[in-house]
């Protein structure tokens, strides 16, 4: 945790302040503690495992889908489920 040592005041409307209210009545989360955290979101340290993890999550769910039709998910779930057993068979 680091240490608080920086003040920031922020003007918002009176809908974003009810969000927020309503958000930490509902968390018990101090307002200030909330906003800490939408700032963590949306600004992720620069190198950060998680900075990274949401960088490459953003990247694949804009992917386009794969050309041809839509897989058969059943049977790719068999196929996934089957596979440690594939790896042992030959033992």
């Amino acid at each position: 945790m680091h240490m608080l040592t920086r003040r920031l005041q922020v003007l918002v409307d009176d809908d974003r302040y009810e969000r927020l209210a309503r958000e930490s009545e509902r968390t018990g989360a101090p307002v200030g503690e909330l906003v800490r955290r939408a700032i963590d979101h949306e600004f992720p340290q620069v190198g950060s495992r998680r900075g990274e993890r949401e960088r490459a999550g953003r990247e694949l769910l804009a992917m386009p889908p794969p050309p041809g039709p839509e897989p058969d998910w059943e049977e790719q779930k068999r196929e996934m489920l089957d596979a440690p057993m594939r790896k042992w068979a030959g033992a």
